[in-house]
């Protein structure tokens, strides 16, 4: 999910009036003298690390691995309850028979994560990694990878006519089934894949499981069994705090308890109206006074997120320990680019840390490992890092009962408060985790009393076509079987429920959007009249980018540059682009040489943008801005100076100059039929790839 300013949602918004405080028209407003309630204190007397005890797995990941052995299997279990040992496990009895295994996440970063796991758990040497950027040790038995990547070694794999080189399948955080911009990736894996390979599932957050493998029972003509865990690792007690600094218990059976109840019908008679950065440091000190750090504290915007690091001028200074200063020295050393960070002081000085998308990776993993060693007091986040990334607390704070989608505010669902409350208690560390609920004029406390007795919602189909899709289908598949494959999707499943006829509508939508895409290419000359694909359509189905017909129409025109790695690295980020907010960047800042590629470039998509659209396509609105960032980061100019100079942020930066390499690598990938483009393709590549970037 992209994070970017947020609007207000005027139809959600509560009335609630306290940031944590009482409002004061000036100064900074503090919490008046911390208190716990006479309830809560049998509560926190529990709080403490579990006795040591030698790891007896639970019955429910026997019983998985048990079927994953056998057959397909779906894990739903809470957040850090041992889905991973469920995996490794299974890993282990593949390879021990010499087999091979494909381990999928929707996320770059857990990505690395599970292959340094892994790589420590079964040897560096039998662990590789394939990522839109990284590639190591491809022919290892056990593979690392972004689902996009298995996806389209399915596609290679149908094309060729060979089997995939596996016998183990895992999709983890499988419930991005469901992900509106991404679910049609997990869908075309489940249809594609062979049924002698073995099919693990693992998430968190599904409420349909035997929906899903039922549909999955149909398609693959082989049992898939359903794993339920619903006890947490360490139980979950909610609290909430008052503006008067007291911590009461959130809840008295499954009412709101009566000091919430009458603190809300006094604060709704308030109604102030007010908008003031709640006093993250009089909060700190609160859940410090009690033990209930460390905390991550969910906020709803980036800019929140390293705003509320000014709290650490009124926290009382960290004293580091030798471990602290060790463990930060390592990992500057590693990632030298960090030494100069404008965060390193809240962190050094108040173990405080800001963790969004706007910022590094090399940021983020340096969080990580901070927090997952016991480092830090409050990680300040937007609700990206409840997606996969491994590092719960003690307790997590709540200050928004809503969320920002990219477009709008929308209540939090069951299953977004699920990965967030995920997060609450470490496993081995804590015998209890906490919900911190704050009063605020953007918090429902009503909306978090329902979603704590929520189950997580159903997942639906995204499959839908586009043109990669469609160009990758032709390969190996005829129209016809395409339908077929329509046939046998989870969307016409799920329009079915028993009824044939609403299966058969499901896919015949399909099949006509299919029919939409397949009209276009013909008439562009990338599949000819009897659906086969062109050799203009081979080349083309290589371009596995979000708007292939664009970068193929560049290629056939030459209209990049085949002698200037930095213009060609510049151009093609404006396809890579993948914000809706412009990069600030005035005409006069644009350097001739690429203003002349830029417009070529323009000249040559123009025509064909312009068919989409009498067609009925969307097509990308192009950012020249980006370009010009790209271009001056392909000079080698610092990254500093290159940040300063565009004002767009660190993380954003990283993402965008990523992309642009994932982009590149495919058109370097053309070195038969392009070999010019695809040389200096590879060039721009190599030029791009570097530090802070590229760490690994």
């Amino acid at each position: 999910m992209q994070e970017k300013t947020p609007r207000k949602n005027k139809a959600f918004r509560s009335k609630s009036s306290f940031n944590g405080r009482k409002p004061k028209r000036k100064g900074t407003p503090v919490y008046l003298k911390p208190e716990i309630a006479p309830a809560l204190k049998s509560v926190l007397a529990q709080i403490g690390k579990p006795h040591p005890a030698p790891f007896v797995p639970d019955d429910f990941q026997l019983r998985a691995l048990a079927a994953i052995k056998q057959t397909d299997c779906l894990v739903i279990a809470p957040t850090g309850s041992g889905k991973t040992w469920i995996a490794r496990e299974a890993i282990l009895s593949v390879i021990e028979k010499g087999g091979r295994a494909w381990y999928a996440s929707p996320l770059k970063a857990l990505s690395n994560s599970k292959w340094v796991e892994f790589g420590l758990h079964f040897d560096p040497e039998n662990v590789g990694i394939i990522t839109g950027d990284t590639k190591e040790n491809t022919e290892a038995p056990i593979i690392v990878g972004t689902a996009e990547i298995l996806r389209n070694q399915l596609y290679d794999a149908m094309h060729h006519g060979f089997d995939l080189n596996c016998d183990l399948v895992i999709l983890d955080e499988a419930h991005f089934l469901g992900d509106m911009d991404r679910g049609v990736v997990w869908e075309e894996i489940m249809i594609y894949l062979p049924v002698r390979v073995n099919l693990l599932l693992l998430s968190a957050t599904i409420g349909n499981g035997e929906e899903i493998a039922r549909w999955l029972e149909t398609i693959r003509k082989k049992p898939c069994v359903v794993i339920k865990e619903e006890k947490r690792p360490v139980p979950l007690h909610p609290l909430f705090l008052h503006p008067s600094g007291c911590l009461f218990p959130f809840l008295e059976g499954k009412k709101m308890a009566p000091p919430v109840a009458d603190f809300l019908r006094k604060d709704n008679e308030r109604r102030f109206r007010g908008r003031q950065m709640p006093d993250y440091g009089g909060i700190i000190r609160i859940l410090e006074r009690f033990n209930l750090l460390p905390a991550i504290f969910f906020l709803k915007s980036r800019a929140e997120c390293d705003a509320a690091l000014t709290a650490r001028s009124s926290l009382a200074p960290l004293t580091n320990s030798v471990e602290f200063n060790d463990s930060l020295y390592e990992l500057l050393e590693r990632f030298p680019s960090l030494s100069s960070h404008r965060q390193l002081k809240a962190l050094r000085s108040a173990g405080l840390v800001a963790h969004h998308g706007g910022q590094l990776p090399a940021w983020k993993l340096l969080v990580e490992e901070m927090m997952n060693q016991g480092h830090l007091r409050v990680i300040f986040a937007t609700s990206t890092i409840a997606a996969g990334v491994n590092f719960p607390a003690r307790t997590i704070a709540l200050f928004n009962s809503d969320l920002f989608n990219g477009h709008d505010f929308n209540p939090l669902t069951a299953t977004e408060f699920r990965q967030m409350t995920g997060r609450a208690g470490r496993r081995g560390q804590d015998n209890i985790g906490f919900m911190l609920a704050v009063s605020g004029r953007f918090m429902d406390l009503n909306h978090i009393r329902r979603l704590l007795f929520r189950a997580p919602e159903d997942i639906f189909s995204q499959l839908k076509n586009d043109f990669a899709m469609v160009l990758n289908l032709l390969l190996s598949q005829t129209p016809a079987d395409v339908r077929a494959i329509f046939e046998r999707s989870f969307a016409a499943y799920q329009q079915s429920k028993g009824q044939p006829s609403a299966s058969t509508s499901a896919a015949s939508s399909l099949w006509a959007d299919f029919q939409r895409h397949l009209e276009i290419l013909q008439k562009e000359g990338f599949v000819d009249h009897a659906g086969r694909l062109t050799p203009d359509g081979y080349w083309a189905a290589k371009l596995r980018l979000d708007h292939p017909l664009l970068v193929a129409q560049c290629l056939r025109e030459n209209a990049f540059p085949e002698d200037n790695e930095k213009i060609l690295a510049a151009v093609v980020a404006v396809f890579a682009y993948d914000r809706d907010d412009e990069i600030k960047l005035t005409v006069k800042d644009f350097p001739p040489k690429l203003m002349l590629s830029l417009k070529k470039v323009v000249l040559a998509v123009r025509p064909l943008a312009h068919r989409l659209e009498a067609a009925g396509f969307a097509t990308a609105k192009l950012h020249p801005s980006a370009g010009v960032a790209m271009y001056y980061w392909a000079q080698g100019r610092s990254w500093e100076s290159v940040i300063k100079f565009t004002g767009i942020a660190e993380g954003d930066m990283a993402s965008l100059i990523l992309r642009t390499a994932d982009n590149l690598r495919q058109i370097a990938a053309l070195k038969d039929t392009h070999p010019e483009a695809a040389a200096c393709a590879y060039r721009a590549r190599e030029a791009i790839l570097r530090e802070p970037v590229l760490f690994l």
